[in-house]
């Protein structure tokens, strides 16, 4: 908005400065959960920013409309950012189709997998998030040059077993030294005795190679951090088995206000102090970002268990990965494209479930089964003095998770998909002192003033079937109530619709103007079709402007 000001106070009119500014500038959402999309009263709008939209020189209710949506009363600061840029992207491909169906309101007619909201996956910065000790392991000082090189990443194969395993140990060894020092403070700030200290970490201590789980972030609801205790009895079991010692760390923070995050790390806080878990359920306070480095480097599983499909991305199993941790989580966020079957364990989100209390028990019995019948058994098949199938599995979770979740991938694909694009076009708006910007802002009013008195329908008569080889004609009439025909793009999909699933577009054929008659612009094609087989094809009208960042940007479009 002030960069949109000082081009007003320049001379440049408002609706063309809009365009300028909004043509490069690149709107990242970052979460699906309501709390993460603020929406503020109109009047606080007025009271804050009235003197402000007068020196945009925009009416006020033009200004309102900016953050207004048919879903919510009052000003949205999602949509407000959306209609303020011209590029929009989530934080991974689940979360680029949740966020394009959250805002679909905004391209109202566009089909919502081809509106504007893309995706660009989340990465972490592997030089602070990788242990010193994997560093000092893969002896290549330029290691953090071969980021984006997948094949180098293959080296870590040749890293000796038992040595990989001997870096693990000896991170794991420190993780348990941290815990201890965690709860000595604890315990002591609480007056407990020696005897009780003893109690809370001795099972720790004395079992060094015990299986590790580890879950640390923010305690919100929909990660679900109690999903684990479903079943209790069942849960008991397995974390009381002497001869497969497993150890459970907890830690995160819950946001001040947010009273179910809080009873969540209260829940688990009464669990870790039930004697059937003490010692082998721990919850560490004071979680900060040396505990979270210290737990996704150490620990030997990562769980993740959010309720799909709220978990926009999700870092830390990143963070745990590029470290050999094995990450176990439910598959949404980064996790659906970073499991290849091999790197870890994915759980279904059983998301077509309707019954909640039903779906919840469908992913805790299948997190509990994976722990009892694949991961407790694989790691402690230890005939070499480690599992070699685990450690198979962790150098696997290492090379397919450092060269494609880091944050140079992430920025490159920024770069390439976002920003290279916005540069030129807000270049390209900026020609003539802006003159195209206000081409394309007046371009736009007189499309919102003409849509939707625009029509089409079909001349041709219908083909049922045509023989392989031979031509299709298409011919439709657009009225085009004012627009001018060089404008408007009208459009043939061929695809195949199997039964039940969504229409697959395999071609896209423009028709072009040929003539004009009683008002109507006819428009036609004639052409070989590129599919066999059960075919089908969808007719569509759309308005277009070389000076579009997207398409479909304004959000109109019309079938036959």
């Amino acid at each position: 908005l002030e960069r949109c000001r000082e081009l007003v106070q320049g001379g440049m009119k408002y609706q063309a400065a809009m365009e300028l500014v909004a043509s490069n500038t690149v709107f990242t959402t970052h979460t699906p959960v309501p709390a993460g999309h603020e929406v503020y009263e109109t009047g606080l709008i007025r009271s804050y920013l009235g003197r402000f939209i007068g020196q945009l020189g925009v009416r006020e209710e033009e200004f309102l409309k900016l953050g207004r949506n048919e879903t919510q009363q009052g000003f949205n600061l999602t949509t407000f950012s959306i209609r303020c840029s011209r590029f929009h992207n989530g934080v991974s491909r689940i979360h680029g189709g949740v966020a394009s169906q959250m805002e679909k309101s905004l391209w109202r007619e566009i089909p919502v997998q081809e509106n504007p909201m893309g995706y660009v996956t989340n990465g972490v910065h592997v030089r602070t998030f990788m242990a010193r000790e994997w560093i000092s392991t893969l002896d290549d000082p330029g290691w953090h040059n071969e980021l984006l090189n997948t094949e180098y990443w293959d080296r870590i194969d040749q890293i000796p077993d038992a040595t990989f395993w001997s870096v693990h140990l000896n991170l794991k060894n420190s993780l348990i030294t941290n815990c201890c020092r965690v709860i000595t403070r604890r315990c002591r700030r609480h007056g407990f005795s020696e005897a009780q200290l003893r109690h809370e970490t001795e099972y720790l201590q004395r079992n060094e190679d015990a299986l590790i789980l580890g879950f640390a972030r923010r305690f919100a609801t929909y990660k679900r951090a109690t999903l684990l205790f479903d079943d209790l009895h069942r849960l008991e079991r397995l974390l009381n088995d002497e001869e497969r010692p497993v150890i459970m760390i907890f830690a995160g923070k819950a946001h001040p206000h947010d009273e179910p995050g809080k009873d969540l790390i209260r829940h688990i806080h009464e669990l870790s102090r039930d004697p059937r878990f003490l010692g082998k359920l721990l919850l560490l306070e004071g979680y900060d970002l040396a505990l979270a480095r210290n737990l996704v480097a150490c620990v030997d599983v990562w769980m993740n268990t959010p309720e799909y499909p709220f978990e926009a991305c999700g870092t830390s199993g990143m963070k745990a990965g590029i470290n050999g941790v094995v990450n176990l989580s439910i598959m949404d966020g980064w996790w659906a494209e970073g499991f290849n079957g091999s790197n870890g364990w994915g759980i279904h989100a059983h998301a077509s479930e309707p019954d909640q209390a039903k779906r919840r028990w469908l992913e805790n019995k299948e997190l509990l089964d994976v722990l009892e019948y694949e991961i407790i058994p694989m790691y402690f098949d230890k005939a070499m003095g480690y599992s070699e199938r685990w450690v198979k599995l962790a150098k696997a979770s290492m090379k397919s998770i450092i060269p494609r979740f880091n944050s140079q991938r992430m920025l490159m694909d920024y770069i390439n998909n976002y920003y290279v694009s916005a540069i030129k076009r807000s270049r390209k708006l900026g020609e003539d002192q802006g003159g195209r910007a206000r081409e394309l802002a007046d371009w736009k009013k007189a499309v919102n003033a003409k849509w939707q008195g625009l029509t089409i329908r079909r001349l041709d008569d219908t083909m049922g079937m045509i023989q392989q080889g031979n031509n299709l004609i298409i011919r439709v009439g657009v009225n085009l109530n004012g627009l001018d025909e060089k404008y408007v793009h009208v459009e043939c999909l061929m695809g195949k619709a199997p039964e039940l699933e969504e229409f697959e577009v395999v071609s896209v054929h423009q028709l072009s103007p040929a003539d004009q008659r009683d008002g109507e612009t006819i428009y036609e094609i004639n052409f070989t079709p590129d599919v066999s087989g059960l075919v089908a094809y969808k007719l569509r009208v759309y308005p277009y402007h070389t000076l579009l960042s997207h398409p479909f940007e304004m959000g109109y479009m019309k079938w036959v």
